[in-house]
């Protein structure tokens, strides 16, 4: 099993928290949090021979649809471009070590147009630039597999929890929740489109997830690819519905069209056996628990603003 750890994009939303779950799965492990820039190949190669890991997780990126739409060339360049700078060099620093690459179900894309759940053999379609550049590092490093590169590739289906930035649809109905319950915002909750229908996992559980690989990596075929969802959907209605439900606040929802995504998908559901075959893993957090979670996070979050 790998000893020395070394994660990319630790300071973000899920690397704070893998680096939790590492710390009480993994104790014995020595994990190093990267800060370095996986678009300076010279930064790269310095961070990956001074951290020398058996396993590296790489979760940096431009990580939502909205600032890839904003500024596409950065996100190919970081991405696309970072990820195989930094993939090509771990195989030629510590060529044993397994590179673990925080791909997206985004990459599927038109394909969830059929209607029914997806696994891993499903055709990558993607609708939008974020997954575009997330579908070609992870085609790219397919392709490096077979030259020798030990990798997975995790594809997660929507997931949130508490840290969770506001660009995202949960934590964003969340903080003006907390603001209309703190008096800071009027009674009134914009929203975008509530129909499309989404698998939504809480944080904790895709990070449990990233950390069985440590245990579980050998026994997979350079290369695998492993999706990471519940195994069913959600309205953005329903899930607005429950965050106020929880909140007890008093409500009026107003569409606003500047929320409305140039191409939304109408649904987005997933198999994950392959990773509860590999890896042993299912979802194991409520999802009351998880919304509790996100609400008193950004309740802790307004106290700043008021």
């Amino acid at each position: 099993m790998a000893t020395r750890i070394l994660v990319t994009g630790a300071q973000g939303f899920v690397g704070r928290h893998l680096l939790h779950t590492l710390r009480h799965t993994h104790p014995a492990c020595t994990v190093e949090a990267g800060r370095f820039d996986i678009t300076d190949a010279d930064a790269v190669t310095e961070a990956l021979t001074r951290a020398r890991p058996d396993l590296c997780f790489h979760l940096a990126a431009i990580s939502s649809i909205g600032a890839a739409r904003s500024d596409p060339d950065e996100a190919w360049t970081v991405n696309l471009h970072g990820t195989l700078r930094l993939a090509t060099t771990l195989r030629h620093v510590s060529p044993a070590a397994t590179f673990v690459f925080a791909s997206s179900a985004e990459t599927y894309g038109d394909s969830f147009r059929g209607g029914t759940p997806l696994d891993e053999t499903a055709a990558l379609a993607p609708a939008n630039t974020y997954s575009a550049t997330k579908a070609a590092a992870d085609l790219a490093l397919g392709a490096l597999a077979h030259e020798g590169l030990r990798c997975l590739r995790m594809r997660p289906f929507n997931h949130t929890g508490p840290g969770q930035t506001a660009d995202f649809v949960v934590p964003a109905f969340a903080r003006q929740i907390a603001r209309i319950e703190a008096g800071l915002q009027e009674p009134v909750l914009s929203v975008g489109n509530l129909d499309a229908e989404r698998d939504f996992l809480d944080v904790r559980d895709v990070c449990t997830a990233y950390a069985a690989c440590l245990s579980h990596a050998a026994e997979a075929e350079a290369g695998a690819i492993l999706n990471l969802c519940s195994g069913h959907t959600r309205s953005i209605r329903s899930i607005l519905d429950d965050l106020i439900r929880l909140s007890g606040a008093r409500v009026t929802v107003r569409t606003d069209p500047e929320k409305l995504r140039p191409v939304d998908l109408p649904r987005a559901a997933g198999s994950a056996q392959r990773a509860a075959d590999l890896l042993g893993w299912r979802p194991s957090i409520a999802w009351d628990d998880t919304l509790r979670a996100v609400l008193d996070d950004w309740r802790q979050r307004i106290r700043h603003e008021a």
